[in-house]
């Protein structure tokens, strides 16, 4: 990815990686849709994400590696699963040359989804 470039659609920031990379972002891209299928894909931080009430994931692409960044909470309540994996408070590193694990994606994303719609329910 080109640094200085700022991106309009997610189409836009995925067309800036090779295809093997580009196919990894669409099969994450496309597992965040059916879990949280009423979810607004947007450009953040410039990097996709996901937004209902909020933004509930951003995820993006580096040389080695894909970035999840589904806020801390996630990462604290499905910490056992994963261990193989190089994570912070906030983000994840899923390996590029590793099969993405979109059950783990997908259930995290159902997890913010709901953590979402209980906030956004509080505040009404």
């Amino acid at each position: 990815m080109e640094a200085g470039i700022k991106f309009k659609t997610v189409d836009e920031y995925f067309s800036t990686f090779p295809d093997n990379t580009r196919r990894i972002l669409e099969s994450v891209q496309k597992t965040i849709k059916q879990a949280a299928p009423h979810a607004k894909e947007v450009i953040s931080y410039n990097m996709p994400a996901f937004k209902a009430h909020g933004v509930l994931v951003y995820y993006a692409a580096y040389k080695g590696h894909i970035g999840f960044y589904p806020t801390s909470l996630p990462i604290e309540v499905f910490k056992s699963e994963l261990s193989s994996y190089k994570y912070s408070k906030g983000a994840i590193q899923f390996p590029i040359g590793e099969p993405m694990p979109l059950d783990l994606i997908s259930r995290m994303v159902q997890f913010r989804v709901k953590q979402d719609s209980e906030k956004a329910g509080k505040k009404k």
